[in-house]
C-alpha cells in the first residue's frame, strides 16, 4: 500500500522560510516524478513543483520560481520543497503526489496517482 505523508508545515512571518518533506512508503520514490501541489480555500488545486527522479529535471510555476526549490534524498525516500521569500498569497494546504516519469512537468491533477493528507502553511505576520 502506498502511503505519502507531508510534514513541515506551520505558520510564518512573510519574508520567512519553510522546508516540506515527503516521505513515501510502499513505493520507490526515486522511480516516479514527485510534485508539490496546493490548495487556498475556495481556490482549485494548483501545482507547484515537480522533480522527475528519472532524471532529477525540475519544473515550478512561475509564481514560485526564484523562491522554492525542489529535490530528493532517495536514500530516505524522500521529496522536500524548501520555500523561501514567503509571501500571503502562499497560504494554502500543500500536498505531494508521485505519478509516472512521463507526467513530470505537467500538473494536472488526475495525472497524479498517488497522493498525501497534505500540511498547511500559513503566511502571516
Amino acid at each position: 500500500q502506498v502511503q505519502l505523508v507531508e510534514s513541515g508545515g506551520g505558520l510564518v512571518q512573510p519574508g520567512g522560510s519553510l522546508r516540506l518533506s515527503c516521505v513515501g512508503s510502499g513505493i520507490v520514490m526515486g522511480y516516479f516524478a514527485v510534485a508539490w501541489f496546493r490548495q487556498a480555500p475556495g481556490n482549485k488545486r494548483e501545482g507547484v513543483s515537480c522533480i522527475d527522479n528519472s532524471d532529477g529535471s525540475t519544473y515550478y510555476v512561475e509564481s514560485v520560481k526564484g523562491r522554492f526549490t525542489i529535490s530528493s534524498d532517495n536514500a530516505k525516500n524522500t521529496v522536500y520543497l524548501q520555500m523561501d521569500s514567503l509571501k500571503p498569497e502562499d497560504t494554502a494546504v500543500y500536498y505531494c503526489a508521485v505519478g509516472v516519469p512521463g507526467v513530470a512537468g505537467h500538473f494536472g491533477a488526475n495525472l497524479y496517482d498517488h497522493w498525501g493528507q497534505g500540511t498547511q502553511v500559513t503566511v502571516s505576520s
